[in-house]
């Protein structure tokens, strides 16, 4: 993979431009505020178009490195602008991003390849993040991020939130709070126009139930976790606040690099083995992550920069997952599923070593060039097992800003 996108993902600071731009044009439709700032002092932009009751809210940013959501934030505020009828009974509200420090650090705004994308590559611990800090930390000990975020929610009350995600490859998919009855048709649809995957077997909602292809629906409360070892529940998160107002939320991701492996709903001829082979491979290359960062780490002058943070609690999550893969029956027993797992299991010890790299370039310590080896072996064997293709840029915000307006009238059906 080596062509370079046409286009490229836009900065924060060149979002909040575009944004103001925008309020500026319209002033009479549009608005744009400061509703909190990061731990590290960034503003917290929301633009908001339009003044009815009724609203959507749109999350851009809660993981740096899912950087599509922007410009698709962008597209889609341009959108209901453009149409009347998407703001005649509607307000929509724009989270411009959700973790500017976050994104501050992740430094790939048009990567050649997945090497490349790596290079730059940061996602901060689970606690951290956002949306997933209240299922990881008490209501005393949220961020600011996440306060701001929840303010917003029950300031505006919106009917459907979405958040805007992404994956660096595979397929598109969409998790749902609560079922959006027709999302599935328009979103497959979108889809295939755009040659985009759908991923079928999303090991990010295993488990859960399916209103469509690529379209998974929050399990009831009480039904058991594909995988127990993990810390987090998005019932807890900030998913699940637009809750106490009628709401749901819809997390729609997208691909950088399409994979054409995902979408296969065929049996695997033997899962619960092959789920067992990539756990022992992830043990294999978790352990050469963590044997690089125990000898390094002594000469490293900071040892709780957010990078070592992120690539800790990455690495302290592999053999509970591990077991999980080994112990548990398989969520799914399609090649679509076992797929997924392949790639969660790539990602988990390739984010732990990019983000050690970028510790030891820093300060220049004799062990970056053999970590950077093996981020390039791991990032091309990646690219090469899936048969990834880049999918251009404006494929990618096309296909998510399809899913929003899509999701958003629907779901204005089902709660009208």
């Amino acid at each position: 993979m080596s062509l370079l996108p046409e286009l490229r993902y836009p900065t924060v600071t060149e979002l909040v431009t575009s944004a103001r731009a925008l309020a500026a044009h319209r002033p009479g439709v549009c608005t744009l505020r400061q509703v909190g700032s990061s731990r590290a002092g960034r503003p917290l932009h929301l633009l908001s178009v339009g003044h009815a009751r009724r609203a959507v809210l749109v999350v851009a940013g809660a993981h740096s490195n899912e950087p599509t959501g922007g410009s698709t934030l962008l597209a889609v505020a341009e959108r209901v602008l453009r149409e009347r009828e998407l703001r005649s009974d509607t307000s929509w509200h724009f989270l411009l991003c959700a973790d500017p420090d976050g994104a501050s650090l992740h430094v790939t705004p048009a990567p050649r390849s997945l090497f490349d994308y790596h290079l730059g590559f940061f996602r901060p611990a689970g606690h951290e993040q956002p949306e997933w800090s209240p299922s990881l930390l008490p209501p005393d000990r949220l961020p600011p991020e996440t306060r701001a975020l929840t303010g917003v929610i029950d300031e505006v009350r919106p009917y459907l939130q979405v958040t805007l995600h992404g994956t660096d490859l595979g397929g598109s998919w969409v998790q749902l709070t609560r079922d959006v009855p027709g999302l599935a048709e328009p979103f497959a649809k979108s889809a295939a126009e755009l040659n985009i995957p759908v991923e079928t077997g999303a090991s990010d909602a295993a488990g859960w139930p399916a209103s469509g292809p690529g379209v998974h629906v929050m399990p009831a409360p009480g039904a058991g976790a594909a995988y127990p070892s993990m810390p987090d529940d998005a019932r807890h998160s900030t998913w699940y606040h637009a809750h106490r107002y009628g709401g749901l939320t819809a997390v729609v991701e997208v691909p950088m690099w399409a994979s054409d492996l995902v979408d296969d709903p065929t049996p695997h001829p033997a899962p619960a083995a092959a789920l067992r082979q990539l756990a022992g491979r992830l043990l294999r290359d978790s352990l050469e992550v963590e044997r690089i960062l125990a000898d390094a780490q002594p000469r490293l002058p900071d040892v709780d920069g957010p990078l070592l943070r992120a690539a800790r609690w990455g690495l302290e999550l592999v053999p509970g997952l591990a077991s999980d893969w080994v112990h548990t029956p398989p969520a799914d027993n399609s090649r679509a599923y076992v797929g997924s797992v392949d790639a969660f299991g790539r990602r988990l010890p390739l984010r732990a070593a990019a983000m050690l790299l970028r510790v030891l370039r820093e300060s220049e310590d004799h062990a970056a060039p053999r970590l950077e080896r093996l981020v390039a072996t791991w990032s091309h064997a990646f690219a090469e097992r899936f048969r990834a293709r880049w999918v251009p840029l404006e494929h990618q915000v096309e296909h998510q800003s399809r899913t929003v307006v899509a999701a958003a009238l629907h779901a204005r059906d089902r709660a009208a």
